[in-house]
């Protein structure tokens, strides 16, 4: 993996991928162009809010404040192959079954959170023999807007069940909390939280364990 640092920002690609800050900002761009929101776009990048702010002020020649510390992960060579995501839904799972296994806690509904959670939950949800939950978020132009996400009413219920939360990265928490909020206001039981890559490097987020394939840690 190639891995280049502009500033403050660390963009990580394989080939084919964003290599430099001037692809990030053109994607950026485009989607806004698009029609997505900051929201939006930072899932869409693995980036923070204010990150894509940066960019976008970047791509209109402004005078910029100091980039933003992050790092922007781009996974699509797992995501562009089924066979891959397989073997990485599978190693998600055996990392639950791990986490779960400790306190003797069944599996009954596996949440993944729309969009880029979605392809791995259901597959994880197929090996575990669990239901599956898709969460969608509202409210993505703002970090907090006072409005809640839904459980698509098309897939499983969650409602007094032992829920996993599955995402692809974890930036701030702030997608996780919610979800973890949301599902506790439905009287279900949000067990664990599974991702790719946790950016943010916590153990638990709202008393709930986080657990990640791959955990990114800044040393300046």
């Amino acid at each position: 993996m190639e891995t280049r640092k502009y500033s403050r920002i660390k963009i990580s690609g394989g080939h084919g991928g964003m290599k430099d800050i001037d692809d990030l900002i053109q994607k950026a761009v485009e989607l806004q162009s698009n029609g997505l929101v900051t929201g939006q776009i930072a899932e869409e990048l693995n980036v923070s809010r204010e990150t894509v702010t940066w960019l976008l002020t970047r791509s209109k020649k402004e005078v910029a404040a100091p980039a933003p510390k992050d790092i922007s992960v781009n996974w699509s060579n797992i995501g562009k192959s089924a066979k891959r995501l397989h073997n990485i839904s599978l190693a998600l799972c055996d990392v639950v079954l791990e986490t779960l296994g400790k306190t003797n806690t069944e599996v009954d509904v596996v949440v993944g959170v729309a969009a880029n959670g979605i392809p791995l939950a259901s597959m994880m949800a197929y090996e575990l023999g669990a239901d599956l939950a898709i969460y969608h978020r509202k409210g993505q132009e703002t970090a907090s807007t006072g409005r809640k996400g839904t459980i698509s009413r098309n897939f499983g219920s969650v409602a007094g069940k032992n829920c996993v939360i599955v995402d692809d990265v974890i930036t701030t928490g702030s997608t996780s909390m919610e979800v973890i909020e949301q599902l506790r206001d439905m009287n279900a039981k949000p067990r664990v939280v599974v991702v790719l890559v946790d950016k943010k490097g916590v153990d638990t987020i709202f008393n709930v364990p986080i657990k990640s394939l791959l955990r990114v840690v800044r040393l300046d």
